[in-house]
């Protein structure tokens, strides 16, 4: 998986469909530029920020299944692995195999040249064992591939919640401080 970042116009980048977040340094310039008062540009920053969390899920959940399914190719490797060396020194493997959830069953396994893979789906492929091997050690590294560009994502996800939010707190801190000023201006018009 390859990952792609570009530039908007804004300065903010994009990461494999991530929309960047603008650091806003002039609130006022920010809100002038966009057309928006602040209550609109409130608005839309919360909107950007709540599609940010749900991205966020979506790769923290691929983030597990990534780092289930890690574990498994690696465990599948080691079978096939001790298949291969059992063959070669003609002596049968005695294992133990789960049968359903919570229910296993004994198997002895003689001189054995292939090996069945489950691909999902319902679909079963038998493989010589160094076909198998090739098989999962690509797909472990694929898997583990796909992990570091996940915690990239990531990553640069966290940045950009970070920058919205700091965004936010400085749009409405704006505001504040505006409201502030107009109630000083009227309060000192009334006392003159």
């Amino acid at each position: 998986m390859a990952s792609s970042s570009s530039s908007t116009p804004h300065g903010a980048t994009e990461r494999r469909g991530i929309p960047g977040a603008q650091f806003v340094e002039d609130v006022q310039t920010y809100l002038n530029q966009s057309g928006l008062d602040v209550n609109s540009a409130l608005a839309f920053l919360q909107e950007r920020l709540q599609q940010y969390k749900l991205v966020e899920m979506k790769l923290l959940a691929q983030q597990r299944d990534l780092q289930a399914k890690i574990p498994d190719i690696e465990k599948c490797v080691d079978v096939v692995a001790t298949l291969q060396a059992k063959k070669d020194t003609g002596e049968a493997l005695i294992a133990d195999f789960e049968v359903s959830e919570g229910i296993y069953s004994r198997a002895r396994i003689e001189d054995s040249d292939s090996v069945c893979l489950w691909l999902g789906a319902n679909v079963m492929l038998e493989y010589s064992c160094e076909e198998a091997t090739a098989l999962l050690q690509k797909n472990l590294e694929n898997a583990k591939a796909s992990l570091e560009v996940l915690v990239a994502d990531l990553q640069f996800l966290r940045d950009q919640v970070t920058i919205t939010q700091v965004t936010i707190a400085r749009v409405y801190n704006w505001d504040v401080h505006q409201r502030r000023l107009r109630q000083v201006a009227t309060s000192s018009a009334d006392d003159s």
